[in-house]
């Protein structure tokens, strides 16, 4: 068998632990149709150094999150959403998050959605990042940061079936200003996203993930790694503002954002 990345190994954990829990909660035939699949190409680009090896990792992350939607529930009580929403309504109308975005008019409404919508390039931003500094011998380990993070938070959701606020809670809390940009999100996550659950949010988790990585991958250029946190979190009021997301969504992805680099401390102790 051909030597594999730390990366790639963290891909096959998760996909095998996604085909073992599927038992509980679904027909398990097809995630692992998947985790068989994503082992063989895996292992079969595993016998070489070429760049799509270095670049899987962005289509097997987008397969782990489309693989999720198989967890959507037929049936929801909403129980976990009525607690939640309590954090949410402290946040936005007694300490006035919503007013104090809404104060500027358009700008910031506009700002917040295309932070949100921009939550995708995460991945090829950083990777280019990377290799236009030449260091395309860190993918891995940024990889390896990245993919703890965001994977960790896709990990959890069949535990936690929830739908966001505003479907659940319609019509309450949402924004007072409606711009363009978030009748664009609206329509990707109506058409385009998956259903099962919002706790925690990959959003949050991701972007702190790339953060993280870039710090640790591009120490020479920490300006990266701090515009990716900021970024992060502009990403976390985004979420909140837009009613994409509970608070606890994302408190748990920005926790669970720190699973990379735990994880990397870990295996550069044992010298892996």
């Amino acid at each position: 068998m051909p030597r594999l990345r730390s990366s790639e190994w963290l891909l096959l954990v998760y996909f095998t632990y996604v085909a073992l829990i599927s038992v509980f909660f679904i027909s398990p035939w097809r995630p692992w149709i998947v985790a068989i699949a994503v082992a063989a190409l895996v292992i079969r680009l595993a016998r070489s150094e070429s760049w799509f090896r270095d670049l899987a990792p962005l289509l097997l992350m987008l397969i782990a999150f489309r693989e999720m939607d198989w967890f959507t529930p037929a049936i929801r009580d909403h129980r976990l959403e009525q607690s939640w929403i309590v954090w949410d309504r402290i946040l936005l109308d007694q300490h006035g998050l919503r007013a104090m975005i809404e104060s500027a008019g358009l700008m910031l409404p506009l700002f917040f959605e295309l932070c949100y919508l921009l939550v995708y390039t995460v991945g090829f931003v950083a990777v280019w990042a990377l290799l236009a500094h030449g260091r395309r011998s860190r993918l891995n380990t940024f990889w390896l940061i990245y993919l703890a993070g965001t994977l960790g938070a896709y990990a959890l959701f069949p535990y936690f079936p929830s739908e966001p606020p505003r479907i659940v809670f319609a019509g309450a809390d949402l924004p007072g200003i409606i711009t363009d940009l978030r009748r664009f999100n609206l329509w990707i996550l109506g058409n385009l996203s998956i259903h099962s659950s919002v706790f925690p949010s990959a959003h949050v988790s991701s972007a702190l993930s790339a953060a993280w990585g870039l710090f640790v991958t591009l120490p020479e250029r920490p300006w990266i790694g701090w515009a990716m946190a900021l970024y992060g979190v502009c990403v976390a009021i985004a979420t909140v503002y837009g009613r994409y997301h509970y608070a606890v969504d994302v408190a748990a992805g920005a926790a669970l954002s720190l699973t990379g680099p735990i994880v990397f401390a870990y295996l550069k102790s044992r010298g892996a």
